[in-house]
């Protein structure tokens, strides 16, 4: 019989690089909570309907990229494919928009998309609600909020800021018909994907990355003029909050995001360091979702970050904290210094409860143990044998730097170990 895998694109995250999935998880985490956002986590799968609802039905991610099927009753469900639906979807089912809410939330999304580097079938995520507040100053908090991940990261230098406006719902409908009417003259010369997007999507038309097409939307009419007051004010005042906290920015009049449900304010932080791939982190407003849901009308605003991608960008820059290993390594040799190790080891995790300690398991020679000692990384080695089990000693052997080696009673064992790793 043959062994099984894992499904193309949906990969297994192993030991040795775990600690870095922790390593960036905490910093996020941490950021999130000093300004103020709480956690909310959300089922994997969702009614199919709640995503062509919100994000829209002539969107890639409804017509081609959802995992969707049917369940023992005959409901349509899918695997969720983003995270603000759902958000939104739990925030109005358990009433936590009585009041403005900042909420996070983390784990996998599905897209069944071509695998490649920093593009998987099973991808993670980590993103930002923030509910009640129409104003851009909501915007800003998010981008700083980002910026100061970026700062804490090591990333502020290899990450950029593009910006946008794509208006209210009624002016992106009128700039909608002029873009088609224009495009629609060009039909011949657009890009195959472009031409199926034209009637079905064709703001995406705008992040076409052929090159022809970007040539022909050099003379077609332009998002701006076709915006509302409103929409223009606030981005007027958010550009002036970005400038006052000296956040960098650059406006991409062609950024419209993909999801139906955005409104006003849109971004992207994209680098130039891992190809193709160059958004790591994405987001906007969108003022009518919670409505469109099934809610009271509630502004908000929101983003997502792609872990895989962060975690290539801080890998290719070198940015990882040495991986953590163990401080002490115990070996015993014989059953009654097992005995005795197993005892003081746990009276030493009582007394250090966040040192690192690992238990040499399996017996085997003196030898063959300070091998796994050395190649664990541990900085000292505790060792019980037949003699110091006779005299209730304890030999604490350095295995990094110039120290030696030495025994003494057990009893004093914890104000050494103390001294030695401060």
């Amino acid at each position: 019989m043959s062994a099984l895998r894992s499904i193309r694109g949906m990969n297994d995250v192993l030991p040795d690089d775990s600690h870095r999935w922790q390593y960036l998880e905490a910093v996020v985490v941490s950021v999130l909570d000093s300004y103020g956002y709480s956690e909310i986590r959300m089922p994997l799968v969702e009614p199919t309907a709640l995503f062509s609802r919100s994000i829209g039905e002539v969107t890639d991610i409804v017509e081609k990229e959802m995992y969707s099927f049917e369940d023992r009753n005959g409901d349509s469900l899918s695997l969720r494919p983003e995270g603000t639906a759902g958000c939104v979807r739990a925030a109005i089912q358990h009433n936590l928009l009585a009041t403005p809410a900042r909420l996070w939330y983390r784990g996998p999304m599905f897209r069944y998309e071509r695998p490649q580097k920093g593009r998987q079938r099973q991808f993670h995520q980590i993103g930002a609600e923030l509910f009640g507040y129409a104003g851009p100053d909501a915007d800003a908090e998010l981008i700083f909020l980002l910026a100061r991940l970026w700062r804490r990261l090591g990333l502020q230098n290899v990450v950029r800021l593009e910006i946008n406006s794509i208006g209210s719902l009624d002016a992106r409908a009128a700039y909608r018909s002029a873009l088609v009417n224009y495009l629609s003259a060009h039909h011949d010369e657009l890009d195959e994907d472009s031409q199926r997007r034209l009637q079905s999507n064709p703001l995406r038309i705008l992040d076409s990355k052929n090159a022809q097409t970007q040539g022909l939307l050099d003379g077609a009419p332009a998002l701006q003029e076709y915006l509302d007051d409103e929409s223009r004010e606030d981005f007027v005042r958010l550009c002036a909050y970005l400038d006052a906290a000296g956040v960098a920015y650059t406006v991409n009049p062609r950024l419209v995001r993909g999801l139906d449900y955005y409104n006003k304010t849109v971004f992207e932080w994209v680098t130039d360091e891992l190809g193709a791939q160059g958004t790591v982190c994405a987001g906007g407003r969108y003022d009518g979702l919670v409505a469109q849901l099934g809610g009271k009308a509630t502004p908000g605003v929101g983003f997502a970050m792609g872990v895989e991608r962060l975690l290539l960008l801080i890998e290719a820059l070198d940015l990882f904290p040495a991986e953590p290993v163990p401080s002490m390594y115990v070996m015993a040799m014989g059953d009654a210094a097992e005995q005795r190790a197993t005892a003081c080891v746990e009276k030493l995790r009582d007394t250090f409860p966040d040192l690192g300690i690992t238990r040499h398991l399996g017996g085997g020679s003196f030898k063959s143990q300070m091998k796994k000692a050395d190649r664990s990384g541990a900085q000292l080695a505790l060792l019980w044998g037949e003699d110091e089990v006779a005299a209730g000693e304890v030999t604490i052997k350095p295995l990094r730097g110039d120290g030696e080696q030495q025994r003494l009673p057990e009893e004093q064992l914890s104000e050494r170990v103390q001294a030695l790793l401060e």
